[in-house]
Order: structure tokens, then sequence, then C-alpha cells
């Protein structure tokens, strides 16, 4: 593959609709014949047949080996499983095989091996040149969006891994705020919980929820995976009760165990306006409260999140229809003190010094 291949990536392509099923859901025209067991529950049904209706985003981030690929699969049994009609994109150039199909793969627009070969770059800065490149074609991914958004009810994105490789780059925040901009978009942060037991390990897990949240500005869900090997009981007593964290930490005299006491205390606030859920993507245990859970963060997003989103929007046009205004202006003073003569491009010569038009 020449240089030029590596570094222009493809034009993207939607692939196939295997992911999809048979759009027959509450969300869509209700039919004579649906038995009212069958459906869904509705995301939204005070707006429901007032607005233009438009699919969830949801992207899946986490620690890596938190188990964020089992839950995409699990999401996607789920909802053929149930008949709901969904959209799936993968955003993690890196991996080999994942269990499901995308309708929508990074993989083939994007090449990450010849990438790394080309640039001379290793894994983590070959995944993020690959998002970047990525993330030039992205509005040909909301263009697929636009199309299917009143055929489907959800669309879940995978990531990358390296959760910092999506969260803190500039592709990642791109791709986020381009979502955000016209659909609910809500933020899935999948964590270990066999592994936060430990209550450092726990407080590390939640002060990085924590700056992603407010750095993002989206609705949040939390997620304690693997369920069924640990219960994420502790996890919420420990959310909701500062003494039976405190209790959980004095088997811990280290430094860590005091920074993670304080830290505890300033996350009181962050623990009050989370959502939580406990699942376990291998068994499918407690999938249904995660879209439940879903939903009503789609429903944050339109009554707080979506105002801030319009208003952050409208400023940036004003300032950018300003600095265009600035720039007319400056050209109309220009030609009215030229008057139609040849000007010199030397700033260190006289300004008056100009030239009759030839």
């Amino acid at each position: 593959m020449s240089t030029d291949a590596a570094c222009v990536p493809k034009t993207v392509n939607a692939g196939k609709d295997s992911s999809t099923p048979n759009p027959k859901s509450s969300k869509a025209p209700p039919k004579p014949d649906k038995k009212k067991d069958e459906k869904p529950q509705s995301k939204n049904p005070e707006k429901e047949g007032k607005s233009e209706k438009k699919p969830v985003m949801c992207i899946v981030i986490g620690m890596a080996g938190s188990g964020k690929t089992t839950l995409m699969q699990r999401l996607n049994a789920t909802i053929h499983e149930k008949n709901v009609p969904g959209y799936i994109i993968n955003l993690d150039p890196a991996v080999v095989k994942i269990p499901y199909s995308p309708n929508i793969d990074i993989r083939e627009t994007v090449k990450y091996k010849e990438i790394m070969k080309q640039y001379t770059l290793g894994p983590n800065g070959g995944i993020i040149t690959a998002l970047n490149l990525f993330s030039t074609r992205f509005g040909q991914v909301m263009g697929f969006l636009d199309k299917r958004a009143k055929d489907i009810d959800y669309c879940f994105i995978d990531t990358p891994g390296q959760i910092e490789v999506f969260t803190w780059s500039a592709s990642g925040e791109i791709i986020t705020n381009t979502l955000a901009s016209s659909f609910p978009t809500v933020l899935v942060y999948v964590i270990d919980t066999p592994r936060t037991v430990n209550p450092v390990t726990f407080m590390s897990n939640m002060t990085y929820a924590c700056s992603i949240m407010y750095k993002s500005q989206l609705p949040f869900v939390i997620v304690f995976n693997k369920t069924d090997v640990v219960s994420h009981r502790f996890a919420e007593e420990w959310m909701t009760d500062f003494d039976a964290f405190e209790k959980a930490l004095r088997k811990d005299s280290s430094y860590m165990s005091t920074f993670t006491r304080s830290m505890s205390l300033v996350l009181e606030e962050f623990y009050k306006n989370i959502r939580t859920v406990g699942i376990s993507a291998a068994t499918g245990m407690g999938i249904d409260k995660f879209f439940t859970a879903l939903d009503a963060a789609a429903q944050e997003y339109e009554k707080d999140y979506k105002p801030m989103i319009e208003e952050r929007k409208k400023r940036i046009a004003e300032k950018k229809a300003a600095k265009e205004k600035a720039a007319i202006d400056r050209i109309k003073k220009d030609m009215h003190k030229t008057r139609g003569r040849k000007v010199a491009l030397d700033a260190r010569k006289d300004e008056t010094r100009t030239e009759p038009v030839k």
C-alpha cells in the first residue's frame, strides 16, 4: 500500500443491515395485530407523535478488559430477540475479531496496521491516527444515521479498548460532539466489578468516570459488568453510605487510602446525579434494567442537555458570524482606502504609496 492509500481514508461503507432487525417497536407506527405485552418500552411517551423521532446514540466506553465488546454482543442479541430496530458501529480499528456484525466498521475505512507501518507508530499512536482519519469522514456516518433515523431506536457505538485514546483525543471529542448535536446521546461507562472490590480501585474508576462526564457534558450511565461473578451491591452501598466506604478503607493504611477517603467526600454530589446499573454481559442478567436506565438518560438529554447544546451551537454561530463580518468590514475599509489602485505588499513601505492600475 502506498503512503497516500494509508493516510487517505476510504469512503465510509454502511455495510449490511444484519444487526438491524425488522422495525417493529413501540416507537414505530402501531399495528392492529401488535400485542400490548410485546411492545418495548417507549423512550418518551409524552413527546411520542408530537416531534420527529430520533434514535438514542449509546457510546460504550470503559477500561481495557471491562467487557465492552461482550456488552456490545449482548446488546446486539437483545435487540434481535426483542425485535427492536437498532444500529451498530465499531470504532475500534485494532480489534482482530468482534462477535457481532456492525453496520459501520472503521476497519473497512482505515487500515490500522498499514498506518503503523507508514508512519512508524506504536499501537496507541496507530489507533489515534486511525480515529483522526475516520473522523474526517464522519459526516458520511451522520448521513447514514439521518437516513435510518426514522427506522431505528438505538445506535450502539463500540470504542477502542484504551479508553484514553477515545475520551481524551480530538477525534473522540469531534465524534461525540457531532453525534450529540443531532441525536440524543448517552455515554455508558463499563466497569469491571470483580476488580473494583478494592476501595482504591473503586475510587479510581469513579474519579475517571466523573472527569469524563463533566468533560463531555452528556448524560452518563455507569454499568457494573460481570455481576455474575461478583454482585455490584457493595459499590452502590459505597456510593450512598460514606460510613460503609470508610469501614472498607480502614483495612488499608497507605497514603492512597487517605487520598481516597478525601476524594469520596468530593464525589458525593457526583454520586447523587449518576445512574448505575449492574449487568452480566455474559449471561444477560440485568439487561432490561440497562435499557430502562438508557431511556431515562435519553429523556434527561432532551430536558436538560439539549438546551445547553443548542445554546452552545448558537454562541459558536454568532462568534463565526462576527468574525465573518469583521473580515468583510476590513476588506471594505481597504477597498475604500486604495480606491482601486495597486498597493505595495511590503508592509515596511509607506501605506500611502499607491500606483494607478494599468
